[in-house]
């Protein structure tokens, strides 16, 4: 466990011997784990006081989380997560908010807000998250960090606490692209669907255009390197029907399936939840069966359109988030509609299940911003490969 904490960004568990494998690719670095993972000797609290009452001392270590101790990363903590992983702010009730240590006035996201506070305050040098609806992506955005948001699927989440089964990932973050690839290595292997060397750069302007007009001139110069080294990106349409429906459809999934989740937990015990979650969650439960088939039946529906646009060389550049973080002063109501304006663009990735890959290339007014990758299913690594190559070019 860190000794100190600043950044208020690990659960302070009573600290107990973790043991890893001493030599191996990831020999030398230092983790972090969102505390959704099974650590054994640790208990598991997904952010909530019951849940964590309940969790009870593990025994077994998630398998992601042994694949970095026997590739020999040292484990120094597990970190603070929003609750029940339902939330992009990263300000929980219970155990207070994650600073950002790359812009301090501003949060630092979530739900992965500890994972993404402890590395951008160098408390270690890469951590575990999950994102289901942006949960990597947006606190990757806001403290300028590397994450992904991998193939569904792609990376275990067994001994994870979920929120939605069918939408939940795990990534990570890195501060460096080299240490984020030697991450990438162990997680993911070889992709199952690899990109060309001669990628299909696509930019899709309606994506673009739902940033704000200073985000879009800030990302700039990043996009022009970017096409400087791999073409000149095709401007073409990402959206299906409206980013109103594909907004919608990916809300009633989500809900319909964290109320299945956490419905029963509520139910029987009436958890004390902070404000914003248990509005969620009162508006998940509402979720009718033929919302949830018609959202259903729209996420197949995108996926096979974004699958056809990309096919098997194309690869989007598009912005992380809309903007810069919101500042911490800043009213419930105005981070949440940030975070409702965010997932129009972010749920392109959850409803189809293909990679994205978030990359600190920018900033404006001291605050940084992400831009982002998004591959066919199965090119992870390729998209980290394509971060490697930008980096060293600028």
């Amino acid at each position: 466990m860190s000794p100190y904490d600043p950044a208020h960004a690990f659960v302070p568990y009573p600290e107990v011997p973790v043991s890893d494998a001493g030599t191996g690719p990831l020999s030398g670095l230092c983790f972090g784990v969102k505390d959704l993972f099974d650590v054994a000797g640790y208990p598991t609290g997904g952010g909530n006081p019951i849940v964590l009452a309940r969790s009870g001392i593990k025994s077994r270590t998630a398998p992601t989380v042994q694949r970095l101790l026997d590739a020999g990363a040292r484990f120094v903590g597990k970190t603070v997560t929003d609750e029940l992983a339902f939330s992009m702010t990263g300000n929980n009730v219970h155990f207070g908010a994650p600073l950002n240590g790359a812009a301090p006035s501003r949060i630092a996201g979530g739900s992965s807000s500890g994972s993404a506070s402890a590395v951008s305050h160098q408390l270690c040098d890469f951590a575990l998250g999950t994102d289901t609806g942006g949960s990597v992506r947006a606190p990757a955005n806001h403290c300028g960090l590397y994450g992904l948001r991998p193939t569904h699927g792609r990376i275990s989440l067994e001994g994870a606490l979920h929120l939605a089964p069918s939408l939940d990932t795990c990534g990570w973050f890195a501060r460096d692209v080299q240490t984020f690839a030697r991450v990438a290595d162990v997680l993911l292997g070889p992709d199952f669907a690899p990109l060309p060397d001669q990628v299909r750069l696509l930019r899709p302007t309606d994506v673009w255009a739902l940033s704000a007009p200073e985000a879009v001139a800030a990302l700039a110069p990043a996009l022009q390197a970017i096409e400087g080294l791999l073409g000149d990106a095709m401007p073409v349409e990402a959206r299906l029907d409206s980013f109103e429906a594909m907004y919608w459809a990916f809300r009633y999934v989500q809900g319909r399936e964290a109320w299945m989740t956490d419905g029963p937990l509520l139910e029987r015990y009436a958890p004390p939840l902070g404000a914003a979650v248990q509005q969620r969650l009162n508006w998940s439960r509402t979720v009718t069966d033929e919302q949830f088939a018609h959202a259903t039946a729209f996420r197949l529906r995108f996926r096979t359109h974004l699958a056809a646009l990309l096919g098997h060389n194309g690869v989007m550049v598009i912005p992380t988030m809309h903007d810069i973080a919101p500042l911490r002063t800043d009213t419930e109501e105005a981070v949440e509609d940030y975070r409702n304006r965010s997932t129009e663009s972010l749920c392109m990735a959850g409803l189809s299940g293909f990679p994205q890959l978030s990359m600190p290339l920018a900033s404006r007014d001291g605050a940084p911003l992400g831009l982002s990758l998004l591959g066919p299913a199965g090119s992870d690594r390729g998209l980290v490969a394509l971060a490697e190559r930008i980096a060293a070019s600028l």
